[in-house]
């Protein structure tokens, strides 16, 4: 019987499993009861991201969902206004956790590419009166996971959070794949977080970890950070198994993901190639695909390419998506072009 070929998963980076290094690294772990705040390996974990993004603290939490919530929670009061990008994950993704976990109104406003300017802040800022809500967070996302990966520039982070600060309004990053940026653009994690009171990065994407996120920022958002996400239910208790995994990939998979962008690159300039397709360039790890031609239907184009042992996800009616990351080596990215080229050819 001949050996099963392996599944070219491209849907997301969320998708890795761990290296055996990784697992042996948690089977390893020393681990405490991080509800009494006896864990170990989280208290290292936590010490070393917060130093890292230059904050004061750090709390580990089970997603980047419930970092991005929590970060909204801990700086808000019920009625609040936080402002957020029309295609941000906090807005699109996170099933109205603005209002329902922490009652505040989501102020929608459309960037360019993933980018929020200081104006678009400036103006959502109205004069204090009690007919209004008070803004008081803005919401950022670096990378731009719909903009295709699209590093935000530091530049532009700069001066929006240089706007909302004058005007009293505090700023949240939402990194989930902020390590891709900082490996891109050559500029520290801190360089990015200095432009933000609390930041948000997930371990579970291109990092390759299996489960977890953190929170970064001053010792009193994150204490009061720490005491709702006891109320939400994200307490855990010998999780340093899972901050192990987090710690070694901090160490073997955080440069690495210059591998991912270049094979990004290869991926992208491989589908130009197919029929029928507009594939831009990609800045990280994220190739958006546009069907141009009416005849190739994305559902019957994803169903050929599962066929052929390629997955990819559809990222809006006539756009697809595919994700590089650590269980994708060259050999996975010839197949998954040489899948498109078949099955647009193929109709």
């Amino acid at each position: 019987m001949s050996e099963a070929v392996a599944v070219v998963d491209l849907r997301s980076d969320t998708v890795t499993r761990p290296t055996p290094a990784m697992r042996r690294a948690m089977a390893d772990a020393v681990v405490g009861d991080d509800v009494f705040g006896d864990d170990p390996t989280v208290k290292a974990l936590e010490r070393r991201v917060a130093d890292l993004a230059g904050k004061e603290a750090g709390l580990y939490v089970p997603s980047g969902t419930m970092g991005n919530q929590l970060a909204v929670a801990a700086q808000t009061t019920p009625g609040d206004e936080v402002l957020v990008d029309a295609d941000s994950h906090i807005f699109k993704y996170e099933q109205g956790g603005i209002a329902v976990n922490s009652g505040c109104l989501a102020n929608i406003v459309h960037g360019r590419g993933g980018v929020l300017s200081a104006d678009a802040l400036l103006s959502a800022v109205r004069e204090e009166d009690e007919h209004n809500a008070r803004l008081t967070l803005v919401s950022v996302e670096n990378t731009h996971n719909r903009a295709g990966g699209r590093v935000v520039p530091l530049a532009a982070l700069a001066q929006l959070s240089a706007a909302a600060w004058s005007r009293g309004v505090r700023v949240h990053l939402d990194g989930a794949r902020l390590w891709n940026a900082s490996v891109a653009t050559g500029i520290p994690v801190d360089a990015w977080a200095a432009c933000a009171d609390t930041v948000m990065m997930c371990f579970s994407k291109g990092l390759g970890a299996p489960i977890g996120s953190i929170l970064v920022g001053s010792n009193d958002v994150i204490r009061r950070a720490h005491r709702i996400r006891k109320r939400w239910g994200g307490g855990m208790r010998q999780v340093g198994i899972l901050a192990a995994a987090c710690l070694h990939a901090l160490d073997h998979h955080f440069e690495r993901l210059a591998d991912d962008h270049k094979r990004a690159l290869r991926l992208a300039s491989g589908f130009r190639q197919a029929r029928g397709l507009t594939v831009a360039d990609p800045e990280t790890n994220i190739v958006l695909i546009d069907l141009d031609d009416a005849a190739l239907v994305p559902e019957r184009l994803l169903s050929v390419l599962d066929s052929r042992g390629v997955k990819l996800l559809q990222f809006g009616p006539r756009r697809l998506r595919a994700v590089v990351h650590l269980d994708v080596d060259d050999e996975g990215i010839e197949r998954a072009i040489q899948a498109m080229r078949a099955a647009t050819a193929a109709g």
